[in-house]
């Protein structure tokens, strides 16, 4: 078997600019590979640079016009007295009078510590409750009760976790709808004629309107059971606002098919599920892949606002929860939450792309 290596690995799962990093430390960059390090390692880091300064400097200005303000009216409503005491308040940092506008990056890596920090604490309440009531519980289940569970507040790590359980079990659903349904469209002009008019209609639909039809249906359906049905409701709304992208794919794939092939599978007389499995699906998985890929970023996309109308717990209703608390560091908490959501997309997105890689013989460049 052939090992792997860093820069196989790296440029497998579409992130080969390690290799060129590793290249120019141990001093194995050739000369002509110098410009395309500049241009896959440099040139990102200098505008990831640019970026956190125009942010700072953003920040700064908004800051400052915000302060300008209350300190002027202050002076006009109260008089010079209480716009000097509001000036020395804020010159002093206290939190209590700070403007609240766009944070700083500073702001917004201590807010993401303070995230980290509150994650350890409650990690440690739930470790001491679990202990606490280890003995009661064994003798609650003995006696065909349910356990006490913890029910504090999750921490921010938590509802990373339940936002990826969410997005990953609709990823799921919109999986065993989609292909299946496209592989049958693609396969037959009728059921594309048939199927066609359905796919233009609710394909636009916006996510809240997807997440209504479902809490219609769940709710009648669960409507005798104490279960909290938010999770439900959350990855089936996923699930069916980003299915389309398979669905289409998926069909289009199966329907550009080599009619050679088609052909080939008639004069070896396969069953139409061994034509399915041995030549269909085969010929057709880049196409397929792109619309999972596509599927997997929506559903991601999606998430946050479901989660928000689902009052699921989970990154969509911290942010809003975030939002509705008005705290000094609020503002740096959904800056945290939107950078967490968007390295999270980019890592599903290299996560499609390695399995592509891994199942199909079209090693597509990442982009």
């Amino acid at each position: 078997m052939k090992a792997i290596t860093l820069g196989s690995f790296s440029k497998f799962v579409g992130l080969d600019f390690f290799t060129s990093l590793k290249n120019l430390f141990t001093g194995k960059l050739a000369k002509e590979d110098f410009k395309k390090f500049l241009r896959k390692v440099i040139v990102p880091l200098a505008s990831i640079l640019i970026f956190v300064g125009l942010w700072h400097l953003g920040a700064k200005s908004l800051y400052n016009i915000e302060a300008t303000f209350r300190i002027e009216k202050a002076l006009k409503d109260q008089g010079p007295v209480a716009a000097a005491a509001l000036k020395t308040c804020i010159a002093s940092g206290q939190a209590s009078c700070q403007p609240n506008t766009l944070p700083s990056p500073t702001q917004v890596w201590d807010s993401f510590q303070s995230l980290l920090r509150d994650h350890r604490i409650i990690n440690a309440d739930k470790a001491a409750f679990i202990e606490k009531t280890a003995t009661l519980n064994t003798k609650r289940i003995a006696a065909g009760k349910n356990a006490i569970t913890y029910t504090g507040r999750p921490s921010f790590v938590d509802q990373i976790f339940r936002s990826l359980q969410t997005v990953f079990a609709g990823f799921l659903l919109a999986l065993f709808i989609a292909v299946p349904l496209g592989i049958f469209i693609g396969l037959s002009p009728t059921l594309k004629s048939a199927f066609n008019w359905f796919i233009q209609i609710f394909k636009p639909v916006s996510p809240v309107v997807w997440y209504l039809l479902v809490f219609m249906i769940v709710k009648t359906l669960l409507i005798d059971s104490n279960e909290d049905s938010s999770f439900t409701i959350s990855f089936i709304s996923v699930g069916l606002c980003a299915m389309w992208a398979t669905l289409v794919n998926t069909a289009m794939g199966v329907s550009s098919v080599d009619k050679d092939y088609i052909n080939v599978a008639k004069v070896l007389k396969l069953g139409t599920f061994q034509k399915i499995f041995k030549v269909v699906l085969p010929s057709s998985l880049p196409l397929i892949f792109t619309g999972l890929k596509i599927t997997l970023s929506v559903a991601w996309m999606v998430l946050i606002a479901i989660e928000l109308l689902a009052q699921s717990p989970g990154l969509g209703l911290f942010v809003w929860e975030e939002f509705q608390n008005g705290a000094n560091d609020s503002n740096a908490k959904i800056i945290v939450a939107m950078f967490v959501i968007g390295i999270i997309g980019f890592l599903l997105d290299r996560f499609m792309l390695t399995i592509q890689n891994w199942v199909s013989f079209d090693k597509t460049d990442a982009i």
